[in-house]
């Protein structure tokens, strides 16, 4: 989600950017906590991603008007809405149904997934270290996939498969992310907030009619914490934003993987996940490859 990074050997004036960027990691880290709240409350993940996100939209056009004008001017923002939109869907149900640690391991399997998307949509061809490190990737993902009773170390339940269908949605935003870079940078928000509204929204539709979603209950503090997650994302979107314009695109990823960090602690500490040995060894593998694909030694600019 980065923007256009400083020139060459510009160094930032403070360590305001960095902050700001910890500050997007520790929303989206800790942001299962209140969509389980929100859960227990009677609101499945679909409909709490709906609602967020359709705020999130009315409150972004209320300050940034021109960004529906951008949307208008520009159809191929609504490639970027549908792949924004499937990545909040991925995610957000992961975090809520699964074990956050294992959830968010398995979607930051996201850089290996941009060596081939980025081959397919902008013709980047994959070096050498970039298939080393998604094969480092999948090895660390067969470690933590792989359970004492499976044959083989495939996804084996809902939050697994949501997680990864997540990380290869969040791939292809961030590709497109760079493909429209010429785009003013609301309009590209506005996408990506509109894109978790109508995604969501309408997977909540065909779960209500499936029978798999429940119908929404009469929540207590459910509106407050929906608004609290709406600030928040777009909060943390403005972080990314005002992070990632100033610093570079590696130490953005870098910085990125506190979010790793927060859900871990978080999640362990409340009791949502279980850190077992096999998932910290997996999942070292995972934060290896992912560190090692935003940090700027031995690649051209712009690989990936």
């Amino acid at each position: 989600m980065a923007e256009a990074a400083p020139p060459a050997g510009e160094r930032p004036r403070s360590v305001l950017p960095a902050l700001a960027l910890v500050l997007n990691g520790f929303i989206w880290g800790i942001s299962w906590w209140p969509f389980r709240q929100l859960q227990a409350q009677g609101l499945h993940p679909l409909l709490a991603t709906a609602f967020v996100y359709l705020l999130s939209v009315v409150l972004l056009i209320a300050a940034r008007p021109g960004a529906a004008r951008t949307m208008a001017r520009h159809p191929a923002l609504w490639l970027l809405a549908a792949a924004a939109g499937m990545t909040n869907v991925g995610f957000n149900w992961a975090v809520t149904v699964g074990d956050v640690v294992r959830v968010v391991l398995l979607f930051y399997l996201m850089p290996a997934w941009t060596v081939l998307l980025a081959w397919l949509v902008l013709g980047e061809r994959p070096t050498g270290p970039s298939l080393l490190r998604m094969a480092l990737a999948m090895a660390g993902v067969a470690i933590v996939l792989k359970t004492g009773d499976a044959a083989w170390p495939v996804p084996h339940s809902l939050a697994d498969w949501l997680a990864l269908a997540g990380g290869i949605s969040f791939a292809l935003n961030n590709v497109l992310l760079r493909k429209l870079n010429h785009v003013d940078a609301a309009g590209r928000v506005l996408a990506m907030f509109l894109g978790g509204a109508i995604m969501a929204g309408g997977a909540a539709a065909l779960g209500l009619a499936g029978g798999f979603v429940a119908a929404p209950a009469v929540l207590d503090s459910g509106w407050v914490i929906g608004l609290a997650l709406s600030l928040g994302f777009l909060g943390s979107n403005m972080a990314l934003q005002y992070g990632a314009a100033r610093l570079t695109a590696h130490t953005t990823a870098l910085i990125m993987l506190s979010e790793v960090v927060f859900a871990s602690l978080s999640s362990v500490v409340l009791g949502a996940a279980e850190l077992t040995a096999r998932t910290v060894a997996g999942g070292g593998l995972i934060l290896v490859a992912a560190a090692w694909s935003a940090w700027p030694v031995g690649e051209p600019r712009g690989a990936q």
